[in-house]
């Protein structure tokens, strides 16, 4: 028996965050270039031109109370505080030279920054 301590995990559906079939490649590209961890890390935080930004990183683990979605193959896990603002939210990702890259699409946010990368509600 190990001393370590037990992590809770839950798991959610798509409804939570979906990854489209773009963003789903180039999460899986990126993970094993970085080979940080295995998880994405989904996450909302104070900051931004409108309040509130997204971040995304990899991770080895979960943290107890996480929650995880499987998405396109790829495992993200959410804490349950950012969970209340990604309901519904849809990953997508660009190879545009301009305008490209991650994007977020949240029915949450009342309004957004042109870069994509904050919002407020």
């Amino acid at each position: 028996m190990s001393d370590a301590a037990t992590i809770t995990l839950r798991q959610a559906d798509e409804r939570l965050i979906r990854l489209t079939p773009p963003a789903g490649v180039k999460v899986k590209s990126l993970a094993v270039r970085e080979a940080n961890g295995k998880y994405l890390r989904a996450a909302i935080t104070g900051g931004g031109c409108n309040g509130l930004s997204y971040k995304l990183r990899f991770v080895g683990e979960a943290k107890s109370g996480d929650i995880l979605v499987c998405s396109e193959g790829v495992e993200v896990l959410i804490d349950p505080k950012s969970a209340l603002y990604l309901r519904g939210t849809q990953l997508d990702y660009s190879d545009k030279m301009i305008g490209g890259g991650f994007k977020f699409s949240n029915p949450n946010a009342k309004a957004s920054c042109s870069c994509g990368e904050s919002f407020s509600l």
